[in-house]
């Protein structure tokens, strides 16, 4: 640092950082027109966590830190997953991390600047045509966190367009309790409120649901497949039903179950959500991505972002960000969404995962997805006390199974022989079975049948 810059600093800084942008006259200009003696009598921090000058970490050497590091990720549980609800692992291929941990993917963050931004535009345009050929709607974004938010987000699109005066949001009683509660959360501070109802046999019975549904409701919100892996076989009756009452029709799923069922365009569905993280990535670490679809009709109440095409000054294909309707780019009062966090990052992973599949490697997967849970639930059958699957209908990568035992006492003995499962009642534990951990499937079997005996 030249003694010149060393002195401006020194001069003009209060805070004795070359990048802070107020003087010292500047910040008691401040703190004096809202009456606070210092810039940190505007932090409530405790003192038990306030930086005291000092880590308490002594320095180790870089083969130190590692040997450490080693030592603690070894101490982790070595199983061997059969869960499901809603994270699933299917296999990543080798491409999708020599591509996109390439430096030009990994550290761009949002593409506003289109003239340098072309790859990755191009990228998330084709994660947004994939969904559009899948869910056979005409409007995808590619910006959403997860599937849980999609789901929020759905809701307060359907309060702004549906013509109902009504407030009430309906959901399946198999919808996972923290995908409720993020919905839930979303709403409060609007009129909207959040009702369930009943499911027979692990899916939706149009006779329960047109029980209740009025003209109050403004979505109702149906998973297929459920949180329970079962294949809903009346989604088009639920779209006669919201169409009638004017609410509209949000579906959940995933671009794996998509390959494989219809679409949901043609189910009457307005609005898809999900999380296309299901390719793409692992489990691991929380990260998602979350799926949102519509009809063309809402194409300008689409939370997040959009990447348009269109053409340079030379008449050639760009591509650009549009449509952007979150309170950081347009005034608040026309803004649909705070939505921010950019997910193109693992939209590109998507995308490439998908893309390395083709149509036909989809379709192969989503049909696995169908055959390996029928032949590990009927293994599991076979089992004497095992009832598998518990409910009588077709299944998607999971299904719940009955024990005699406890269902927690089964998951723990399960645990100590290497397999992690679910304990979701009594004596139900729901089991997950993917192309990612299908070579363990006996050696799973023969556990089950050890711990139920």
């Amino acid at each position: 640092m030249s003694q010149q810059f060393q002195d401006k600093k020194s001069e003009s800084r209060s805070t004795e950082s070359p990048f802070a942008p107020h003087t010292e006259e500047d910040v008691q200009a401040m703190l004096d027109a809202i009456g606070a003696e210092s810039v940190e009598d505007l932090f409530d921090v405790p003192s038990s966590v306030q930086f005291d000058g000092s880590f308490g970490i002594e320095s180790s050497s870089e083969q130190e830190v590692v040997r450490d590091v080693s030592d603690t990720l070894a101490r982790n549980d070595q199983l061997t997953e059969f869960l499901g609800r809603g994270r699933y692992e299917h296999y990543v291929p080798s491409i999708i991390d020599n591509l996109s941990l390439r430096s030009e993917f990994l550290t761009s963050y949002t593409q506003y600047q289109p003239e340098i931004a072309q790859g990755f535009l191009q990228a998330l345009f084709e994660y947004q045509s994939m969904l559009v050929e899948l869910t056979g709607l005409e409007v995808a974004n590619c910006s959403m966190y997860d599937a849980a938010t999609a789901l929020a987000e759905a809701a307060l699109l359907a309060d702004r367009v549906r013509g109902t005066s009504g407030s009430k949001v309906l959901v399946s009683d198999l919808v996972r309790e923290e995908r409720l509660s993020v919905l839930e959360n979303y709403l409060i501070g609007s009129d909207m409120t959040v009702e369930t109802y009943p499911t027979v046999d692990g899916a939706t019975d149009p006779t329960a649901l047109a029980d209740n549904v009025t003209d109050e409701t403004v979505m109702i919100y149906v998973e297929n497949p459920t949180a329970v892996g079962t294949i809903e076989e009346n989604l088009s009756t639920v779209g006669d039903i919201a169409e009638e009452h004017d609410a509209a029709f949000c579906l959940g799923t995933d671009p794996v179950a998509l390959a494989l069922l219809e679409e949901p365009s043609n189910v009457g569905a307005d609005v898809v959500v999900g999380d296309a993280s299901a390719l793409g990535l692992s489990p691991a670490y929380g990260l998602g991505l979350g799926l949102f679809a519509c009809r063309e009709d809402y194409l300008r109440q689409v939370p997040g972002r959009l990447v348009g095409a269109s053409e340079d000054a030379n008449d050639n294909r760009a591509y650009t960000l549009t449509l952007q309707t979150r309170e950081q780019h347009i005034r608040r009062e026309r803004a649909t969404s705070n939505i921010c966090t950019n997910q193109a990052w693992v939209a590109l992973r998507t995308a490439i995962h998908v893309a390395w599949l083709g149509a036909t490697g989809l379709v192969d997967l989503a049909e696995e997805c169908v055959q390996l849970p029928r032949e590990l639930a009927a293994d599991l059958n076979d089992i004497d006390g095992v009832t598998a699957p518990v409910h009588d209908r077709h299944h998607f990568r999971e299904f719940l199974a009955e024990t005699p035992r406890d269902a927690e006492r089964v998951a723990a003995d399960l645990e100590s022989n290497g397999f992690a499962v679910h304990a979701v009642d009594e004596h139900q534990v729901q089991v997950c079975i993917t192309d990612a951990n299908r070579s363990e499937r006996d050696e799973f079997v023969e556990a089950v049948r050890e711990v139920v005996a």
